[in-house]
């Protein structure tokens, strides 16, 4: 299909109006540490790099992910998952290709379709071109690669959760398991039956059969391949600060199909899945990853649509052909019945009803650990600004203080670890962890 047709398909159903979109995503509220230009790969990335490959708590992540990688049954889903996080030459494929005056085509297609506000050009780093399109190795080249691999990335932005060389593996394995979780506990309460059919709980059914189909290769993959993007978009400065990151997919005033709602959002979110699309992964991975964010209930579809839209515009394909899209009969784009939800037309109930899969918000459950490891950050931030005079690092020398305390501390030991030590052993025990390192002459 045309590219022009595309455009027109994600235009449907809403409005041309801009509003000022933040400069960092919405799950983080973090504050950029300083104004950098983001035009070229960070300065600090090797020194990022450093850190966590020699981090036994994120290689040990980084292995973990493997190995939850390579159980996943669908070859396909696995042979390409593998490569995205373990391959430090994967090509970035919604990248390849792509030159400047293509990069400012995609753009101006994003600002018709209302998934990008003009005015935060002359306020983020290197405009708006480099909050969409951040920096990355042989840019333009049929193989465009990483600026760092996978595990030397944060989980998220300065002063949010896992921001830190190595944080990204830790919050996937973390989400790894919470989203398998999710699936094991909806098996056990909803998916056993005693022996005349009818329905019971057995929580002691270790063996996990289930009168019920809920996919271990869409959870397994889908919080990978949603924070797969976050090398890309969180590079490091050379004070050992973070990138900021541009937040899009929504103009944020009038995103609910013309009605008011805000569906903007980090771009590693979208950037993630424009790359999935890109590599041919199903609708039914794809969207589950796009739920990270929001699932598309309780009046969300929008958002989920929204994201998908702005997606297909940086992959340059026709979202509805591919079957990552539908359109309803109001000429709405909605998301597909897959599976077997075509066999009832929800889209045509009243009221209207969003096809559902049930790993849609179960991923999307598994992606709310920020609750607890955004204040462990602030908190431990706070705790390691009062005892580095003790280890030798002055606050207020910020780059030295980031690069050689903070980020190596936080690599090694894991804000959460720090924050879960402090609530039981309060300064003393987070002093004596830290110990650790300078006796290993780690900081």
């Amino acid at each position: 299909m045309k590219f022009a047709r595309l455009v027109l398909l994600v235009t449907l159903g809403l409005s041309l109006v801009f509003l000022a979109v933040p400069l960092w995503a919405q799950e983080t509220g973090n504050v950029p540490a300083t104004s950098q230009n983001q035009t070229t790969p960070g300065a600090g990335n090797a020194d990022a790099i450093n850190i966590a490959q020699n981090s036994p708590l994120v290689q040990s992540a980084q292995e973990f992910l493997v190995h939850q990688t390579k159980q996943i049954k669908t070859a396909s889903l696995r042979s390409v998952t593998l490569d995205a996080i373990n391959n430090r030459k994967t090509c970035i494929t919604h990248r390849a290709g792509v030159t400047d005056s293509q990069k400012q085509v995609i753009l101006q297609q994003l600002i018709q379709a209302g998934l990008v506000d003009t005015t935060v050009n002359s306020t983020f780093p290197g405009g708006l071109i480099a909050g969409v399109f951040p920096p990355v190795l042989e840019d333009g080249s049929a193989c465009p690669q990483l600026p760092q691999p996978f595990f030397a990335a944060p989980g998220s932005g300065n002063n949010s959760h896992h921001a830190y060389p190595g944080g990204l593996p830790l919050h996937e394995s973390f989400n790894n398991l919470s989203s398998l979780g999710f699936a094991t506990n909806y098996r056990l309460i909803y998916g056993q039956s005693r022996s005349d059919g009818l329905p019971i709980i057995n929580p002691s059914n270790n063996n996990r059969n289930s009168d019920i189909y809920i996919s271990d290769d869409l959870l397994s993959a889908a919080p990978i391949w949603h924070d797969w993007a976050k090398p890309i978009v969180f590079q490091w400065n050379a004070d050992g600060s973070e990138f900021q990151e541009l937040s899009f997919g929504g103009n944020g005033q009038t995103d609910n199909y013309g009605a008011s709602g805000d569906s903007r959002t980090g771009g590693h979110h979208i950037i993630g899945l424009a790359e999935s699309m890109k590599r041919g992964l199903p609708p039914e991975l794809v969207i589950t990853q796009a739920s990270a964010h929001s699932a598309p209930t309780l009046g969300n579809e929008y958002k989920v649509v929204n994201w998908l839209r702005a997606a297909a515009i940086l992959a340059q394909i026709d979202p509805v052909a591919k079957g990552y899209l539908f359109i309803d009969h109001q000429n709405h784009l909605r998301l597909p019945p897959v599976r077997k939800l075509s066999s009832f037309d929800l889209l045509a109930a009243d009221p209207s009803q969003t096809n559902l899969l049930a790993e849609y918000a179960l991923h999307n459950l598994s992606d709310a650990d920020f609750v607890l490891t955004i204040p462990a950050i602030t908190i431990d931030q706070q705790l390691l600004s009062a005892i580095a005079p003790q280890f030798g690092y002055d606050p207020q020398d910020t780059t030295t203080y980031i690069s050689r305390f903070r980020n190596p501390v936080l690599s090694y030991l894991s804000a959460e670890r720090l924050l879960i030590i402090y609530g039981n052993s309060g300064l003393d025990g987070v002093i004596a962890e830290v110990s650790k390192l300078s006796q290993k002459k780690i900081i």
